[in-house]
């Protein structure tokens, strides 16, 4: 079955453009385009699709609160959500992150990596652009005003899945756990699964901000 593709961008070209190159990929198809944020809240409950791409400074309703609110329903639970931002300007990119979006794209992206951060973020597999997200959300809480408690923080974690939640916010996707800790893969992935579940985590990217709102991960340490 091809990914089913959502176009949020109040910009009739750059969504156009986007929506040409989806279309162009054998593994997925557009399923709905929105000039606004509330269009694309409307649009994900009418269409159900796989992914949504949502640009963040949108008309009517923004892109963080659109995600919000697609995250709060649950009959669209599995939607996952990209957001677009312009990266080292967007200073909003951790509320989306907070909001339930699984990660983020910057909007001159080369096009196969737009393709492949869709088929990458749809699966569920792992944190797009994992390295500069950590990064970027790294920024932000080190700054005391935008750091707040965890809602899940990891005291109750074993020391293992403390040790897999740390590679998490460091950008290692599910191989390189398993390679750094002498694990095999998929106990690596039975790890991220678990502690995304005793965490209340969405996906991978809401793991890396309670390492860094908990203090797991301290900003600019390797």
């Amino acid at each position: 079955m091809p990914i089913r593709v959502l176009l949020a961008d109040d910009q009739t070209l750059v969504r156009a453009s986007f929506a040409m190159l989806v279309a162009s990929a054998r593994d997925m198809e557009v399923v709905a385009e929105a000039g606004t944020g509330r269009q694309a809240v409307d649009l994900a409950r009418s269409t159900r699709p796989d992914l949504i791409v949502m640009d963040i400074r949108m008309p009517d309703l923004d892109g963080i609160e659109a995600t919000r609110l697609i995250a709060a329903d649950e009959n669209l639970a599995g939607v996952k959500v990209l957001v677009l931002t312009t990266y080292d300007t967007d200073e909003h990119i951790v509320d989306a992150l907070r909001a339930g979006a699984s990660g983020f794209l910057v909007k001159d992206i080369r096009p196969a990596e737009l393709l492949d951060a869709i088929r990458t973020v749809a699966t569920g597999d792992s944190l797009l652009s994992p390295g500069p997200t950590s990064r970027l959300i790294a920024r932000f809480l080190r700054a005391p005003d935008t750091l707040m408690p965890a809602a899940g923080g990891p005291d109750g974690l074993s020391e293992r899945e403390r040790q897999v939640l740390t590679l998490v916010a460091r950008g290692f996707n599910n191989t390189e756990i398993a390679e750094a800790l002498g694990l095999s893969p998929l106990t690596a992935k039975t790890h991220v699964s678990r502690i995304m579940g005793k965490l209340g985590a969405r996906d991978r990217a809401q793991l890396v901000i309670v390492a860094y709102e908990s203090g797991l991960v301290i900003p600019g340490e390797d």
